[in-house]
């Protein structure tokens, strides 16, 4: 098949997705070609079978904004037309699924006869918890949904929040996030240990876009409280608006010198190779993709009872799932797992197993049979 995947380049579950589904696909004899405003984080150095289309970006005075998802809709109509793609992957419905249907007119304009490719969307939670929740939004989401030929989400509580809030048309299939356990395997790396300044104490570790739903200043309540309890050190991976917010709470409580802020990057196996626990307290979470590859290294997880959480962390065999906003059970779950050396290894290797029914290649499987129904549905006769 010849594929064309559009999503976000920027740092978050999503766009992690998108290249890795892209990269399996390619692997797999596949043609894959990504739109998007940068490379992928994900991505990576040439692939054979992956080719890259930058969407290039108009700036006019006239305009406050830029020309983004005409840009998109432009580049994918070119490359469809030339290329006789048989499917774009929109992952996220705006802008990514309404700048394809655009591409789609573009080709029925051009040509009649010019061969439209299927378009399937994937849903990955802001667009429909946070954009689709806007009231000026939501009939703009529900049309992307609705002309989609076939719609994903990566979670059941995704699928069941986008059926109360638009009553789509189309059946939306669950496709869960996925791991590649071949390359998410603890591999401790005692040079890192050292690179960190850190010495032989324990490891918490959080990843996120630091946006206000992933509830940073509870893990410093949480943290700060470790702190006096155990000898540990929390990792910061990631950046976003509420980091600042989260580096001055640190320091008013004096224990900077126990916290790393780390920013964004790309390679974190490294990072949850050194990890003896991940905190992620999030009010919602369509999926949790950073828990499940914490969890293929070898990395236990407190979390909140909330969102897709449920659907792959089993509370007390990979972690503990508690109450949104419940500082006292995390801290004290948080603790029983640190200082508990067996219940820990127990931990560990549960969470491995369970990851491994998140193997990407399983799930890759499932993507290629609903791209062929969607081809196949597109036949005439």
């Amino acid at each position: 098949m010849k594929i064309g995947i559009s999503c976000h380049h920027t740092y978050g579950g999503s766009g992690a997705i998108a290249a890795e589904l892209g990269k399996a696909l390619a692997g797999r004899g596949h043609i894959v070609h990504f739109f998007s405003q940068a490379a992928p984080f994900r991505l990576g150095t040439f692939s054979k079978n992956i080719y890259y289309h930058e969407v290039e970006v108009m700036h006019y005075p006239l305009f406050e904004c830029p020309f983004y998802s005409l840009a998109l809709a432009s580049k994918i109509a070119d490359v469809a037309y030339y290329e006789k793609l048989d499917v774009v992957h929109a992952h996220y419905a705006i802008p990514h699924a309404l700048s394809a249907m655009l591409a789609r007119q573009m080709l029925e304009d051009k040509c009649a006869e010019a061969r439209c490719f299927s378009l399937a969307t994937t849903l990955h939670g802001t667009d429909i918890t946070v954009v689709g929740a806007d009231p000026g939004m939501q009939d703009v989401v529900r049309l992307a949904i609705n002309k989609s030929d076939g719609v994903t989400a990566v979670s059941g509580y995704l699928r069941d929040e986008t059926r109360r809030m638009f009553s789509p048309k189309n059946e939306i299939s669950v496709i869960p996030n996925f791991v590649d356990t071949t390359l998410f395997s603890r591999s401790p790396d005692s040079e890192l240990r050292g690179q960190l300044g850190l010495d032989s104490e324990k490891i918490v570790i959080h990843i996120s876009n630091f946006r206000p739903v992933k509830c940073i200043g509870d893990i410093v309540k949480v943290f700060a409280t470790l702190t006096g309890h155990i000898d540990v050190t929390m990792l910061f991976v990631g950046d976003g608006p509420e980091r600042s917010a989260a580096e001055i709470r640190v320091r008013e409580l004096g224990i900077a010198d126990r916290v790393r802020f780390l920013g964004k990057i790309d390679d974190i196996v490294p990072l949850l190779s050194l990890a003896d626990l991940m905190l992620m307290p999030s009010n919602a979470e369509s999926f949790g993709l950073a828990a499940l590859e914490a969890m293929a290294c070898g990395v236990p997880v407190v979390a909140t009872d909330a969102g897709g959480f449920p659907e792959f962390i089993v509370s007390g065999v990979h972690g503990y799932l508690l109450p949104p906003g419940d500082i006292g059970a995390m801290t004290e779950k948080s603790l029983m797992l640190l200082l508990d050396e067996d219940l820990h290894r127990d931990f560990s290797a549960a969470c491995v197993r369970q990851a491994k029914r998140f193997e990407t290649s399983l799930l890759v499987e499932r993507y290629e049979a609903f791209y062929s129904e969607l081809i196949e549905a597109s036949r005439p006769g």
